[in-house]
């Protein structure tokens, strides 16, 4: 999937689904770590956070109630805002506010923000670098490896970062963030196995996120799904893995 045909595809969930997956049945097995629970430990009370590529806000509207005086979320999908701006509005939180914005060009001040998050989005480290205050700002951010989903792109021939190096994004992003002047940079993996309950949460998840570029675009991808299915059906479900990684780091 090249970039023009990805924004479209997500401006069109965004405006659907935002990134909400809590309709979709799946366990895991092994160590679960959230992103935005170490985001919350490190936010204080007169802080001001930002969060890149925040889709619907269904992650940051989650610890937005007592973790900072101003959390924002920006999104370059104005379908993604729209449904972002939604939630806002259900929650009521006073102290929340989505704007679309590209990743690239972040119209804000330097040093404005004392933490700023990224989950499975692009970042751009300078971009990052000079809004963050300079006294102590903290950058996290989680994204997809490699290896994530490896039985189900196999079966299909094809998906994303198919075929890449295992560790090599984030590798090219320690390195970015220590050529920005961040320190104390730290990284983490996390692997765990997942079981789909039903077919039907499985293409749920193929439908609404990029694993499998255009999957249902022919016939051929259902029947692949379906060859998939009973070669990875187990009691608990229907078997693959979730890959990520999580780096901290501090001006």
């Amino acid at each position: 999937m090249n970039l023009v045909d990805y924004k479209v595809f997500y401006d069109k969930v965004g405006a659907v689904n935002g990134w909400d997956f809590s309709s979709v049945k799946c366990i895991s097995e092994g160590e679960k770590r959230e992103l935005y629970q170490e985001v919350q430990r490190s936010c204080g009370k007169t802080d001001i956070l930002l969060d890149i590529g925040t889709g619907g806000g269904e992650a940051i509207l989650s610890i937005a109630a007592e973790s900072a005086l101003l959390l924002v979320g920006i999104d370059q999908s104005s379908g993604m805002i729209e449904t972002a701006t939604r939630n806002a509005a259900k929650s009521g939180l006073p102290n929340m506010r989505f704007l679309q914005m590209e990743a690239e060009s972040l119209m804000f001040p330097d040093n404005f923000f004392n933490i700023v998050s990224c989950r499975h989005s692009e970042f751009y480290t300078r971009e990052v670098a000079r809004v963050l205050t300079n006294s102590g700002g903290i950058f996290f951010t989680q994204q997809v490896s490699e290896n994530d989903k490896s039985n189900l792109k196999q079966a299909f021939g094809r998906g994303q970062a198919f075929g890449t190096k295992a560790g090599t994004l984030k590798e090219q992003y320690l390195s970015e963030l220590s050529n920005a002047g961040f320190s104390d940079i730290q990284s983490s993996d996390i692997s765990v196995t997942e079981y789909y309950q039903t077919a039907e949460d499985l293409i749920f998840l193929l439908k609404h996120t990029p694993i499998i570029p255009e999957f249902g675009r022919t016939e051929d991808d259902f029947k692949l799904l379906q060859q998939f299915i009973e070669e990875n059906r187990t009691e608990k479900g229907i078997r693959t893995n979730s890959e990520r990684f999580i780096i901290k780091a501090r001006l």
